[in-house]
């Protein structure tokens, strides 16, 4: 049983990794996607009297950056407290399949009487 359950602990770990990788692709292109957003805003501001439209358009996409990144962060936080039950269950599985068998050594050699 021990086998399975390192099998299980490392199938976690797996998914965990590839959560958390899956997260910062997805970071690192809002990161890139508000860069350009910025910048766009950026060359439209240097037209005369476009000035208070770009403050709010660079706002904007600021706002709109902060927003995915704590979108991103919940995410990874769900995935990590995901992470934790799987190994958390997989242990108290261990220990109740190693509970099991002292129980059965007991009764076998008449010591749970």
């Amino acid at each position: 049983m021990t086998d399975k359950m390192s099998y299980q602990a490392g199938e976690a770990k797996g998914q965990t990794q590839e959560k958390a990788s899956n997260l910062m692709d997805k970071a690192g292109n809002a990161a890139q996607s508000a860069k350009e957003t910025v910048q766009a805003k950026t060359e439209t501001s240097k037209m005369p009297g476009n000035t208070q439209k770009t403050s709010f358009q660079a706002g904007e996409a600021k706002g709109q950056t902060q927003e995915k990144a704590s979108t991103l962060m919940d995410k990874a936080g769900n995935a990590a407290q995901s992470a934790k039950e799987t190994v958390t269950a997989a242990g108290q599985q261990v220990m109740a399949t190693a509970q099991g068998a002292v129980e059965g050594v007991k009764n076998a050699t008449g010591m749970n009487k």
